[in-house]
């Protein structure tokens, strides 16, 4: 069956708006991971991702009448501009329903290539209902975003690429999947030359339509996805796509937000480009494979599929990267609600450097204490950071894994203060090198109580500190020398509005 699709991919016309993208070499990747690291820069096509060549090749595939009546697609993403952007070079008349959710960045690149745009709805689904009626009103003929066979043969040609430019050396391509169009192209036209190479899926964890339709042996409908991922977010594989894969593809492999996040950062320090989550993904499968299976000296390609990233995302990419590549632990760590104690306890992380420190005064006996701590041999030396603080007496608790810590329990460390009498709020900078931090507290030695302390490390020169320190009145002066003597920027913030409305 898949050698059905060969002659359909090596006369894909797409050519015309697409380019040949290259196969590059990801050189620190390489290196990290013991394997020749190869990545497809599918995110280089004119709207950033291999969507425009699927849909090229669908209206190249219509009559001169179904041409003439125009084309219809529903699309949040990447498959609206690309349909957007073949209809106009073929001078095809294009209107893209879109949900009314939709970001602007991307309701105006797909006007930008003359698409008549509609909004509707919610969601997805509300969004591609609306076009099938338009479509049976119309007359326009839907260009779908994976379940056609000439869609499947337009993203076939990535993998005749592939293949052109390295040949079957190659151990194992990884893709991305959502609705199955281009794992099934690039799949069926792979195995058909050379079936030793194997095809692997990534998908993620909150959206395993084609995982778990293999392990069911029929198409399922996933009761809900989640949406970071948001270019692979499909409940239900389509049919076409899921009856080549059952035949060619090897496996289809899960992967985490954490990871995905890691996999972006490994795309940008290897190609200084930034990809969106979905186009991560082959990268992402990649890791898990090789810590799997722990090959070596291997050649295997990840397709980097997509670019299309809100720019907003951006900050929780990169607070999520080093979690997914477990080079930073996040512990909730219980300390003596006393003077030094903080001091101590960082004298306890010894060299490490804190990324993160959020903690509020609570009562008189105990101090809770929210810290992410940079780690240097990912697992061995985070086991080693808890039992060396747990032989100090320090209960603690792993929150690295802990999805509600990650998403809001970090951000809401603090709040109000019931027995934090005479405290004083000032916002500092700290210079981000380390030991900074440690510095601090051994200059302020056990004079005073810290009440409030926030700090996250956001990879600037300097770190935005927030503390608060119980000083009382007869010592204000003493304080303010400490101050002046520590050589650090600060701000007095006691006045501040939103301390006496949030804090105080």
């Amino acid at each position: 069956m898949p050698r059905d699709y060969v002659e359909r991919i090596l006369k894909a016309r797409v050519y015309d708006v697409a380019r040949e993208s290259p196969l590059e070499r990801a050189p620190r990747l390489s290196r990290r991971l013991g394997n020749e690291v190869l990545l497809k820069r599918e995110d280089l096509q004119p709207v950033f991702s291999f969507k425009v060549r699927g849909a090229y090749n669908k209206i190249c595939s219509l009559t001169a009448q179904e041409r003439a009546r125009g084309v219809i697609a529903s699309s949040a993403g990447n498959h609206a501009q690309g349909v957007a952007l073949a209809a106009q070079r073929l001078g095809v008349k294009a209107l893209i329903v879109m949900p009314k959710t939709t970001p602007r960045i991307k309701v105006d690149a797909v006007g930008d290539l003359g698409a008549e745009i509609v909004l509707h709805g919610s969601s997805y689904d509300d969004a591609r209902a609306h076009a099938d009626e338009l479509a049976a009103q119309t007359g326009m003929t839907v260009v779908p975003p994976f379940d056609d066979p000439e869609i499947i043969a337009g993203q076939g040609t990535v993998g005749l690429e592939i293949l052109r430019q390295h040949g079957p050396e190659i151990h194992a391509i990884f893709v991305a999947v959502g609705g199955g169009g281009l794992i099934a192209g690039i799949a069926a036209y792979v195995k058909s030359l050379w079936p030793q190479i194997r095809v692997i899926g990534v998908e993620p964890e909150d959206a395993p339509s084609m995982h778990d339709a293999l392990a069911a042996g029929e198409r399922v409908i996933l009761d809900h996805v989640g949406i970071f991922a948001d270019g692979v977010a499909v409940k239900q594989v389509g049919e076409e796509p899921f009856r080549i894969a059952r035949e060619c593809v090897d496996e289809v492999l899960l992967v985490s937000t954490d990871e995905i996040c890691a996999a972006i950062k490994d795309i940008y320090e290897d190609t200084r480009s930034i990809a969106e989550p979905a186009g991560a993904l082959g990268v992402a499968g990649l890791k898990r494979y090789v810590e799997r299976e722990a090959i070596e000296g291997r050649t295997l390609v990840a397709v980097d599929c997509g670019a299309n990233v809100n720019f907003d995302r951006l900050r929780h990419i990169a607070e999520r990267a080093e979690l997914g590549e477990r080079r930073e632990a996040l512990l909730a760590v219980t300390i003596p609600e006393r003077a030094g104690s903080l001091r101590e306890f960082c004298h306890a992380i010894g060299a490490r450097s804190i990324t993160e420190f959020n903690y509020r005064f609570a009562d008189e006996r105990d101090a809770h204490i929210f810290v992410g701590v940079e780690l240097r041999d990912v697992d061995s030396d985070k086991a080693a950071l808890i039992e060396g603080l747990i032989e100090r007496g320090y209960p603690v608790v792993d929150m690295s894994d802990n999805e509600m810590a990650k998403i809001h329990v970090r951000y809401m460390v603090g709040g109000r203060s019931g027995g934090a009498s005479e405290e004083l709020l000032y916002r500092l900078n700290f210079p981000e090198r380390p030991g900074a931090l440690l510095r601090f507290l051994t200059h302020m030695g056990e004079h005073w109580n810290i009440s409030l302390f926030h700090y996250r490390n956001h990879g600037a020169d300097y770190g935005r500190v927030l503390i608060g320190v119980q000083v009382p009145e007869n010592e204000n002066a003493a304080f303010q020398t400490f101050l002046a003597n520590i050589g650090y920027e600060y701000v007095d913030e006691t006045g501040n509005p939103a301390y006496d409305l949030f804090l105080s």
